[in-house]
């Protein structure tokens, strides 16, 4: 099932005064998507027309609707207009953070696989992010998340070591990481943070999410800990924007 889901875009932009107009915009315009007063597929009103609606310049609505193609909300075709992007599915980060789930909610099928499996020295941002010290061994995977046939999301997976030897031939065989915690004692663990960024994803993330180079995705940096607030998982994740939504979920713990 197609769903169209308005993300909350406070997780991307900083309340600078300076962007209050623009930011306000996209903000409004995305609540009218997520609402279904443009449905997938629609054209949206011209540039003229939004500008005459907000009282803006065509500069500011140009800017929010960037701001709209760089999170997959929107497309933009030269001599056309902008249209609704149509989406897969709307997945959810909060504390507790199960791609499974966000697929059930959403009525799709799919799970996780490994890419490749390697065991490395942690550099500087890895151990920083487990806590761990610089150059303690650390297993690296390349999972690519998907849902209902489609590709939703590649990610580099980094776990502490001697802790997780062996996970990715768990997670390889049920496509769940929460699934292959359990077999390593982890019964429940929650999302210490992520951090979310627009930016251009390299050729191999491109391919993998099938997706052009040239079109900005999602990247996500989170920490996961364990019941007693130990690190045992840091992910830097690409989610392909044209098929994903994210919603920051802040209220509930769940």
């Amino acid at each position: 099932m197609t769903r169209t889901i308005t993300p909350d875009l406070s997780t991307l932009l900083l309340p600078d005064p300076g962007h209050r107009f623009w930011m306000r915009i996209a903000h409004e315009i995305a609540d009218a998507i997520g609402r279904g007063i443009y449905s997938p597929g629609d054209r949206l009103p011209s540039e003229n027309s939004l500008a005459e609606q907000y009282g803006v310049n065509r500069h500011t609505i140009r800017r929010s609707l960037s701001t709209l193609s760089q999170l997959g909300l929107v497309r933009s075709t030269q001599g056309s207009g902008t249209y609704v992007e149509d989406f897969a599915v709307d997945l959810v980060l909060g504390k507790r953070t199960r791609h499974r789930q966000n697929l059930d909610q959403a009525g799709l099928k799919g799970g996780m696989r490994v890419l490749e499996s390697s065991t490395e020295e942690a550099d500087f941002s890895v151990a920083e992010a487990l806590k761990l010290k610089a150059g303690h061994r650390v297993l690296h995977l390349v999972v690519l998340g998907e849902g209902g046939g489609q590709p939703l999301h590649v990610s580099d997976r980094y776990f502490p070591l001697p802790r997780f030897a062996g996970l990715e031939a768990h997670l390889q065989e049920t496509g769940s990481i929460t699934q292959a915690f359990g077999r390593f004692g982890v019964a429940d663990y929650t999302r210490l943070q992520s951090r979310i960024s627009a930016r251009l994803p390299s050729a191999e993330v491109a391919q993998h999410l099938r997706q052009a180079p040239t079109r900005p995705a999602l990247q996500v940096s989170s920490v996961n800990i364990d019941a007693k607030r130990q690190p045992i998982e840091y992910a830097r994740t690409w989610f392909a924007g044209d098929r994903v939504t994210l919603t920051v979920d802040h209220e509930h713990g769940e």
